[in-house]
């Protein structure tokens, strides 16, 4: 069974086109050109039941759009998708009731009223029982700390106060799809890890499938094995994340602090960074262990680290061995 299921997912844009300056300004109200501008283009993936997959790409890869379409937002000019067995952009009662998208740009809560208020909106829209509406609005106040906010009008929340609120307005119908589009955007280093931390539990505990898709790749390490990594709106790879660090970063990163500032490490690898005594430097993946050999060695190693390249490094790897342009991608399905 599949929770998502995209086969050759795809969605084209008719752009209106026009030359500047004021007599083609007229021209174009009565003689209208346009160009088609493939927002996703031929895309497939499937999601299991219970996972939590991060959906990368830069800004204007097609992702937000894939989301509106797995969310029946908008309807695919081409191919097929399911979600939870239903077509999405039918936007069936039982579809709706089992999803929800947050989107860190967005919000649902209404702005003059108590979050409260809007909780009970949402009760209603939802048609949600009494009893199960109170046990799932205290199970989302403990895990994301709302109890001091839930009298205050949303209009003198902080971001971070509203993005929390926000994620439990989306949750109180307990959905099984989760589309998650930046939902620590803007957020502080703590709010966004308040947030990871919600998600995940969240996760464990109701087994629901997540798609995830973000900038900060704190968030993609910390929730995310799987990844599905999008540029275009064309697939380049699906496949675990280590497995994408391992393809697609042939170096790792080796930290060493010396007891002398006086030190050329040049001979051992490439150096990033020289601060004071402590040295950064890339080596290929082959060499890791002969070069931390050799330094031990040969220096006064006061301390020593090998780390895996970060994976914002790696995604731009990802991105530069593109082969090719539109169509060309290095074994998209992750094998």
């Amino acid at each position: 069974m599949t929770a998502i299921a995209c086969d050759h997912l795809s969605k084209t844009y008719k752009v209106p086109v026009r030359d500047p300056g004021l007599w083609n300004a007229a021209k174009s109200l009565f003689y209208r050109r346009t160009r088609d501008v493939e927002a996703v283009k031929d895309v497939c993936f499937e999601v299991a039941p219970g996972e939590v997959v991060g959906f990368l790409g830069p800004n204007g890869a097609g992702k937000t759009t894939t989301l509106k379409m797995l969310s029946g937002l908008l309807q695919p000019t081409d191919g097929h998708v399911e979600v939870l067995g239903l077509r999405p952009f039918r936007r069936q009662r039982d579809f709706l009731r089992h999803i929800t998208l947050v989107m860190g740009n967005r919000n649902q809560l209404v702005w003059d009223i108590p979050v409260a208020d809007s909780f009970e909106r949402n009760r209603a829209i939802y048609r949600l029982e009494r009893p199960a509406f109170t046990d799932t609005v205290d199970m989302l106040v403990e895990l994301l700390d709302l109890s001091t906010l839930l009298s205050k009008p949303v209009r003198n929340l902080s971001l971070g106060e509203r993005m929390k609120c926000e994620v439990a307005a989306a949750l109180l119908h307990r959905p099984q799809i989760l589309f998650l589009d930046e939902p620590t955007l803007g957020l502080d280093v703590t709010m966004q890890r308040r947030i990871r931390t919600f998600v995940a539990e969240y996760n464990r505990q109701s087994g629901a499938t997540v798609l995830l898709t973000s900038h900060y790749m704190a968030d993609v390490e910390a929730l995310c094995e799987r990844v599905v990594v999008i540029h275009h709106g064309q697939l380049l790879f699906d496949g675990q994340l280590a497995e994408l660090v391992r393809r697609f970063s042939p170096h790792k990163t080796i930290v060493v602090e010396l007891d002398t500032e006086d030190a050329d490490l040049s001979s051992y690898g490439e150096v990033v960074s020289a601060e004071g005594s402590r040295f950064t430097m890339t080596v290929p993946k082959e060499q890791t262990a002969s070069t931390t050999g050799r330094l031990l060695a040969d220096l006064p190693v006061i301390d020593l680290t090998v780390e895996e390249p970060p994976i914002e490094d790696v995604i731009e790897q990802v991105f530069a061995q593109q082969l090719g342009g539109p169509g060309s991608s290095p074994d998209s399905n992750g094998d």
